[in-house]
């Protein structure tokens, strides 16, 4: 763990999709399967597939709006 997570401080623009399920209480194969389907936001870098921070807050932020 660094000491910027350890104090809470994160300034990553992006989430790896484990990360990102794991927020939402998802297994990795379960989060794998909702950024395929599209319920989590993705982009790719190459082979790296990754979730962008402010996307998937905000998709969390309007979800509650409902």
């Amino acid at each position: 763990m660094t000491k910027a997570t350890a104090e809470g401080e994160d300034n990553r623009l992006v989430y790896t999709v484990p990360e990102a399920g794991a927020m939402l209480g998802l297994t990795r194969n379960g989060s794998y399967e909702a950024a395929k389907r599209g319920d989590i936001p993705t982009m790719q870098f190459g082979k790296l597939l990754r979730v962008p921070k402010a996307a998937f807050h905000k998709l969390l932020e309007d979800a509650g709006a409902k």
